[in-house]
């Protein structure tokens, strides 16, 4: 029988799962979207029990999809929105109080009295983060700490918490495996990137019992097996979705970079076996862990991308299908001077402003839809340029980018990004690099794949963007752009 891989994508608003071929090739895509809650201003959660039944449902359709084509599922892949925090019972698996996506602001003050216990530089040295409301650290605390009971039964060990992946693995190993990816614990503040392990001082500081904590494993490890199908079925590839992403872009050398443009943009850069300490207020982050050998990168996470577009469609109504924009910016020559800045959950890198609103800058009487629609999506293009310069700053200048994402399938958006950062930019065959990511991860966990040159060898570029744009009008619109930016921080 011919092996294939699952691929769990559980994303910001949908599950997905994904069958691929071990050549890299999407045979079957099963996805469920799920509903947003936003309880005040600034927070964002989501139903754990929601979360879980789209990703058993599309898991389902993609595995019997599979026994009806006679395949052989040899192994499953999971990636995840990251930072996304829960807290659930370790007898019976149920969540304590909704998943805190990684969006939420609500701990932006708690972040700011904790930064006067452990300055910023203390905390970037062991973590390579911020204190900043967007890493699960202070959200895991928030949760102990708000529901009745909650911090008392985690100190008594009964409580489990962790990441997306470690909720999902803990159900489809019916309780069997508490454990994480080294990608994802690198995100909640608890984590000494460099000794690869939770640090005492930073659970401390947080509030956060070690008991609870899941176990870090490689990427590509022994997560546990699932057994809720006939047979039983190893998870062996685990990753946070931008670096899975990055796995699924092959960026295996120093200086290889990607950005995702999903609901948010990521940015990751690949600086090898160097933690490369950003002074511009960018992250760094583990890349990969395999074979108990670590890859950092340095990356920029931008909020709102996919998302703002979403407000469009769904908030304002001004289409019907994100689709439509691409032929809408074409149509036009310019925004006619509009400019949307789309702080909506605050401003990320290099920012890091999340109390800051989104606004609307140079409208005129002369103002109509389609100079907002473009005005949106040229707000992501200017805010990757923002992390661009950034690691410009930090004395890194990329040659190329490599995108992915569902806003890549937006050309006219792909061709102004090169415009924007003055270089090439390469769309790959397959634009599902996130599950990508994660399948491949799994294929190297079961032994499907010999090493990263195996999968290296599979990607492709579908096209390739090339600058137009005169320096001249590049400068002109930058510069009123950090205008905007600037007011709207000031």
């Amino acid at each position: 029988m011919t092996s294939v891989i699952l691929s769990i994508d559980q994303g910001t608003t949908s599950s997905r799962t994904l069958v691929f071929s071990l050549e890299g090739q999407i045979l079957f895509s099963a996805q469920k979207e799920f509903p947003q809650i936003y309880p005040q201003d600034g927070w964002v959660e989501h139903d754990p029990e929601a979360i879980w039944s789209t990703v058993l449902s599309t898991l389902k359709d993609a595995y019997g999809w599979a026994v009806s084509e006679k395949l052989n599922v040899a192994a499953i892949g999971i990636t995840n929105q990251r930072e996304t925090t829960l807290v659930w019972d370790r007898k019976t698996g149920s969540p304590v109080y909704n998943a805190i996506v990684w969006q939420d602001r609500r701990t932006a003050k708690h972040c700011q009295e904790l930064a006067k216990k452990l300055p910023a530089e203390a905390l970037q040295a062991k973590t390579g983060l911020l204190h900043d409301p967007y890493f699960s650290g202070s959200k895991m605390a928030w949760i102990l700490d708000k529901v009745d009971g909650a911090r008392m039964r985690a100190e008594a060990g009964e409580l489990c918490f962790g990441t997306v992946d470690s909720f999902l693995i803990w159900r489809l190993t019916d309780g069997q495996s508490h454990v994480t990816d080294a990608t994802n614990a690198s995100r909640t503040n608890l984590f000494d990137i460099h000794k690869q392990a939770w640090d005492d001082d930073l659970l401390k500081l947080f509030g956060v019992p070690r008991s609870g904590l899941p176990k870090v494993l490689d990427c590509a490890d022994d997560f546990g097996t699932c057994s809720i199908f006939d047979k039983d079925i190893p998870i062996t590839g685990v990753a946070g979705d931008q670096q899975a992403a990055a796995i699924g872009q092959a960026c295996f050398k120093p200086g290889d970079i990607k950005s995702t443009y999903g609901t948010g943009c990521f940015v990751i850069l690949n600086t090898g076996e160097e933690a490369i300490t950003s002074t511009n207020r960018l992250l760094t982050t583990v890349g990969y862990r395999l074979k108990g050998k670590t890859s950092y990168a340095l990356e920029g996470s931008i909020f709102m991308a996919g998302a703002s577009v979403q407000w469009l469609r769904d908030e304002m109504r001004l289409v019907e299908d994100a689709a439509e924009t691409e032929a809408i910016c074409e149509a036009l020559v310019d925004t006619d001077g509009v400019y949307l800045v789309p702080a909506f959950t605050g401003l990320g890198a290099p920012h890091w402003a999340p109390d800051a609103r989104a606004a609307v800058f140079g409208m005129t009487r002369n103002t109509n839809r389609n100079h907002l629609i473009r005005a949106t999506v040229e707000s992501v293009v200017y805010q990757t340029y923002d992390l661009f310069d950034a690691m410009a700053k930090d004395g890194v200048t990329p040659t190329a980018l490599r995108v992915d994402g569902g806003m890549t399938a937006n050309s006219w958006m792909c061709g102004y990004l090169s415009d924007v950062l003055d270089m090439p930019v390469l769309r790959p065959t397959i634009l599902e690099t996130t599950a990508l990511g994660a399948a491949y991860l799994a294929g190297l966990g079961a032994g499907l794949y010999a090493g990263l040159e195996d999968v290296a060898e599979q990607w492709t570029a579908e096209r390739a963007f090339h600058p137009t744009l005169s320096a001249e009008t590049r400068e002109t619109r930058l510069a009123d752009w950090s205008k905007y930016v600037q007011k709207l921080l000031s």
